[in-house]
């Protein structure tokens, strides 16, 4: 008799789940964000407004990242931060500026490559799109098609015989979705799509579309103790954030905790809602005018600030396990990872080792240590440069997944929880 799955606590991952799913651009997260962070009896705040130094929780959102923070009650202005960084984007195909185009009686879409994506994942799968349209009077629309719209065939393996030897992918040829029968001048996909959202395709002068897999999250395995979904780089670390920003919120806190969830870290955070932008520094600059600080106030609360940058790492592959390093084997359901890199991939140092492990201690979270094989240089991300940019003590964290920048990636139905409870803790520790 096979032995009987354990059933583990639901609520969080299956909030995550949903979150996800609701999620399918950086544009939607931010929107699930604000949703949660309302119930939770935060305000949004306009960045062209004046804002007040009340105590209380207040949310700005720009394009695909929102800041969110808590004033606790009594706060000075020099009072400190905790904030919690991740990232709201995931490597996938966008639309191109002109749209339509076609190939041997095939309608297709022509799209550019976002970040780093597992080209192959996005082969054969029922894809969706998403994103924003921008209108002449300046106003954008949030957009999701409901159904499967694109497909990117693969080639017949009777027409490539030594493709299981070693599949190649022109970046520009072979990617490009079909999504129906005709020509590019029968295409029209935003007028299409103007339509379906209940708009006048006159009145559409802009737009910012990706595609998404259509397949929703699912759990696996005999025990169903793994999570399979898109997106999970970063999404979970952003749902998890936002669930301790709203359970850690309290008068009494010592701290300012604060959630900052940017866009475009796939391609180096180099924008205005990017972690190198400045939306971050004004919005904390800000609190502590609003506060009744000075500059000096401002430069005393970045100095005893901390931030923990959550983003997903690697969990060991089983297939290839020589790819890791051999005295760090991280594994799905073992807790959150600490991520260090001596050249400065990650900014975790000692200290911040330190205050992780306190966080995680307090309230029994178990963690573990990545570091990448000094044959395998390692990723990086927003924590070098909040750390850098801002001048705050920063330590890199994550939950370990497999299938990384896949369009489905997958993780352990545990983590998510355990991140989400450390990062609490950490807040208001």
């Amino acid at each position: 008799m096979s032995p009987q799955p354990r059933f583990f606590d639901r609520k969080h991952t299956d909030d995550l789940a949903a979150f996800v799913e609701a999620s399918p651009t950086a544009y939607h997260a931010v929107r699930s964000v604000a949703e949660r962070l309302e119930k939770a009896g935060f305000r949004q705040v306009a960045e062209t407004d004046a804002w007040d130094g009340e105590s209380g929780g207040s949310y700005v959102l720009r394009g695909g990242a929102v800041v969110a923070w808590y004033v606790p009650r009594g706060a000075r202005p020099e009072t400190p931060f905790r904030i919690v960084g991740a990232h709201t984007d995931s490597p996938n195909l966008r639309v191109k500026p002109r749209p339509d185009m076609g190939s041997a009686g095939w309608r297709q879409v022509a799209v550019e490559i976002y970040g780093g994506p597992l080209l192959n994942s996005w082969l054969d799968r029922d894809l969706g799109l998403a994103g924003r349209l921008t209108l002449r009077d300046g106003s954008t629309r949030l957009i999701a098609t409901e159904r499967p719209l694109l497909r990117v065939p693969q080639l017949a393996i009777h027409l490539d015989r030594q493709v299981n030897e070693g599949l190649t992918l022109d970046k520009q040829r072979h990617l490009q979705p079909v999504w129906g029968l005709g020509d590019a001048a029968d295409g029209d996909l935003i007028g299409y799509l103007a339509e379906e959202a209940g708009l006048d395709p006159e009145d559409v002068v802009g737009w910012d579309l990706m595609t998404h897999d259509m397949q929703p999250p699912a759990y696996l395995g005999r025990d169903k103790d793994l999570l399979a979904a898109p997106r999970l780089d970063n999404l979970l670390s952003v749902h998890a954030g936002t669930a301790a920003l709203a359970a850690a919120a309290h008068p009494d806190l010592p701290y300012i905790p604060v959630l900052a969830a940017f866009d475009h870290e796939e391609n180096g955070s180099e924008s205005d809602t990017g972690a190198q932008g400045p939306l971050l520094g004004n919005v904390l600059t800000r609190s502590v005018h609003a506060r009744g600080g000075s500059y000096e106030d401002s430069r005393r609360a970045l100095a005893a600030t901390v931030c923990v940058s959550s983003d997903s790492g690697h969990a060991v592959h089983p297939n290839y396990a020589e790819r890791h390093d051999p005295t760090h084997h991280p594994r799905a359901n073992g807790g959150p990872i600490l991520k260090t890199n001596v050249n400065q991939r990650y900014a975790t140092d000692g200290t911040g080792r330190g205050l992780f492990a306190a966080a995680c201690d307090r309230v029994g979270v178990p963690f573990q240590h990545f570091v990448s094989s000094n044959a395998m240089p390692c990723g990086t991300t927003i924590g070098p440069i909040t750390s850098a940019r801002h001048g705050i003590t920063t330590v890199d964290v994550g939950v370990p997944i497999l299938s990384m920048h896949s369009a489905r990636e997958l993780c352990g139905a545990d983590d998510p929880h355990l991140l989400a409870s450390a990062l609490k803790s950490f807040l208001e520790q």
